[in-house]
């Protein structure tokens, strides 16, 4: 179970001043039951917490429109899910707009400070990269966050509420506390010789020395107080002003503990991020990518996200196949295949900076029948493979030399809202690994993001260019997926997840779940999953080794991991109908609502 409100926030949606946020006047609405799927109509929110999607439905009732509800319900998360997002870290938004009919993106992806070089996570007494967990835990892992600016510019677009609003159930909800459940408890618990190495985290999440106690109430008064004051005096509070000084100053002079918590192994090394690199970060606002899939359309984030031209690479492969007169064993073979491809060229190609003429070719379906003439139906391919050579030449089954491969490790959450007037957003966001850097804003109440080890730490690509390493101002590449499908140019699916570089390959399976295999969208989330990353093995749940192992073809090597992502998805039918569906039990399960039920009784 994830943490039960215990004091559901409620927000007035009357006019206010800017910046000044308005206590709430009405009655306490009624809290959906935890469900993971719910179908009616008027609006819908999945996120993996009942409280965020209590928030976002609130919103929904009141007259917000989809953007409000997300934003809401992500400020949410940040204090029920801090150890996957928060002011303190990134995130992609993609959005449709009901009354123009287009998709847009909104990249608030963290980006590297000014300080930072291409051998910044090199140790320069060995020569050698440092290990992940000694590069997490320090300032070197922060990069600039971007979350903050993303509700603002979302709100600013195409919202019809302020930020200070919507603040306001997050702040109460960090006031008043929520009950402490088993997954909130272990995820201290699996940190607590890093959290204990940080005064301010361990007096936050360590009182006593351990985790609180599950049944406990959790309460978050400093990161309440930070949203009271970001409401009444907007986000340059943060970027300009003493929220952003004091972040600067966590990262230049972590906040040790006289008396640490456990053991670290590792020097815990500050960095150089300044006010400077706060004032000076941007949202972006990218062309979405697009890719056609059975007459669908496909819409996902593009660079420094690898999500969306991934996907899409994928699909565009697949649908060279006829998925639905196979076997579901035979379907996901070519899934999996599908997915190493596209990752080998993921790795080889996409980052930041990827040239436009690039990620154009990868998408192209000419490129795609090239890569897919190397599926073998009967044998799967020795992994890793190669990439292709996304030269506009195409007919053969060429590829260019393979070159090592890395994956991005990250702990990350997800929502999906509808609204009752067709806008429909896809947000994923995160501080990538759980518990971030570790760090805690001494007063804040927020944990620090460590996305800069997304960066690869050395070159991987052998004499190739790494599109991945550090450099000042760099954005590092993610995995992250949120991805809205268009039917006939209206919203049909939308589907997000979190879990690293697996997210890409959930979001696929979840597609490949639903539109070949005749699934359900509450099927397609629930059903086992497998994550291909262009490795010697595939991840699998024991759920699908069970289902599919024997009857693979050879040449698959199937490692047990306990679960895949935690995704969450809205579905829309005819006549104003919509399907939300969450995580029947991974994370926990998560949390989906309607603002009408259908049928009513």
């Amino acid at each position: 179970m994830r943490p039960r409100l215990l004091f559901t926030a409620t927000i007035a949606l009357a006019t206010m001043a800017a910046g000044a946020a308005v206590p709430a006047q009405a009655a306490k609405p009624a809290e959906p039951p935890k469900e993971p799927v719910a179908v009616g109509y008027g609006g819908a929110v999945s996120t993996v917490d009942e409280t965020a999607t209590a928030v976002g439905l609130d919103v929904l009732r009141r007259g917000g429109n989809a953007v409000d509800a997300a934003v809401a319900a992500a400020a949410t998360l940040g204090v029920t899910e801090p150890f996957s997002a928060g002011v303190g870290g990134g995130g992609f938004f993609v959005y449709y707009d009901a009354k123009s009919r287009r998709v847009h993106t909104i990249d608030g992806r963290e980006a590297a400070p000014a300080s930072m070089t291409a051998t910044s996570f090199t140790n320069p007494a060995t020569g050698q990269p440092y290990a992940f967990d000694e590069a997490r835990i320090s300032g070197l892992s922060v990069g600039v966050p971007g979350t903050l600016l993303t509700w603002r510019d979302a709100l600013a677009r195409w919202g019809s509420r302020s930020l200070a609003q919507l603040l306001t159930p997050a702040a109460r909800v960090a006031e008043k506390g929520f009950t402490v459940d088993e997954t909130f408890a272990s995820q201290i618990a699996a940190n607590r010789n890093a959290f204990g190495q940080f005064s301010s985290t361990s007096a936050l999440y360590l009182p006593g020395g351990q985790p609180p106690a599950v049944g406990s109430t959790f309460r978050n008064r400093d990161l309440a107080d930070t949203y009271r004051l970001i409401a009444k005096r907007g986000t340059d509070v943060f970027y300009r002003g003493e929220v952003g000084r004091d972040l600067a100053a966590t990262v230049q002079h972590p906040p040790f503990s006289a008396r640490p918590v456990g053991a670290w192994p590792y020097p815990i090394r500050p960095a150089g991020m300044t006010t400077a690199d706060l004032a000076g970060y941007r949202t972006r606002f990218p062309a979405p990518t697009r890719s056609e899939y059975r007459g669908l359309e496909v819409y996902g984030m593009s660079t420094p996200s690898s999500g969306g031209v991934a996907v899409g690479e994928a699909l565009n492969i697949l649908e060279r196949y006829d998925l639905r007169s196979m076997s579901v064993a035979q379907a996901m073979h070519h899934y999996l295949e599908a997915s190493a491809l596209a990752f080998a060229d993921r790795n080889r190609y996409v980052g930041d900076h990827t040239p436009s003429g690039v990620l154009r070719e990868l998408l192209r379906d000419g490129y795609a029948k090239e890569r897919a003439c190397l599926i073998d139906a009967a044998a799967a391919l020795p992994k890793p493979v190669a990439p292709g050579v996304p030269d506009g030449a195409y007919g053969g089954c060429s590829a260019a030399p393979a070159a090592d491969t890395r994956d991005d490790r990250k702990s990350t959450t997800n929502l999906t809202v509808a609204d009752r007037w067709g806008n429909v957003v896809e947000y994923t966001l995160t501080i990538e690994a759980t518990g971030g850097n570790g760090m805690v804003v001494p007063g804040r109440g927020f944990l620090l993001n460590n996305e800069l080890t997304d960066f690869n730490f050395a070159p991987t690509q052998g004499s190739a260019p790494d599109p991945n390493l550090p450099a000042p101002g760099k954005r590092p590449r993610s995995s992250m997926a949120p991805t809205i499908v268009l039917a006939d140019g209206r919203p049909f699916l939308a589907v997000g997840t979190p879990g690293g570089a697996t997210i890409i390959t959930t979001v696929l399976q979840m597609l490949v779940n639903r539109i070949d295999l005749g699934m359900t969208l509450p099927q397609a989330l629930a059903a086992p999953r497998a994550s291909q990353r262009n490795g010697a093995s595939t991840q699998a749940e024991p759920a699908f080794i069970t289902a599919y192992a024997d009857d693979l073809p050879p040449g698959h090597v199937l490692a047990s991991t306990a679960e895949l992502g935690a995704a969450t998805g809205i579905e829309l039918l005819r006549n104003g109908r919509m399907v939300a569906a969450a995580e029947p039990v991974r994370r926990g399960g998560g949390a989906a609502a309607v603002v009408g039920r259908w049928p009513q009784h």
